[in-house]
């Protein structure tokens, strides 16, 4: 917290006992340690950063659809809402 305060931030904190505060993280590294983490032994962390990143670039944001986002991918989502924001 004095870090925080020294360079003006405010941490993100929720209520005690407010379990959806954490559910959209907990989701993702769910997914994240099932579909990356566990499928081997990682030799190196920079091996592991690179599988970390393509598994987000390549499925997390391009394949996954979304019920909240009306079963859209993220990035089907961004191309539609992008320009949309730009003309407002």
């Amino acid at each position: 917290t004095r870090a925080l305060s020294r360079h003006g931030l405010v941490g993100s904190m929720g209520r005690v006992g407010a379990a959806g505060d954490n559910a959209a993280m907990e989701s993702f590294f769910a997914l994240l340690q099932k579909n990356v983490l566990d499928r081997r032994r990682w030799v190196t962390r920079d091996q592991l950063r690179i599988a970390i990143v393509t598994w987000i670039e390549r499925t997390y944001h391009r394949r996954r659809r979304q019920a909240r986002l009306g079963r859209l991918t993220p990035v089907e989502y961004e191309a539609i809402i992008e320009p949309a924001a730009l003309a407002a």
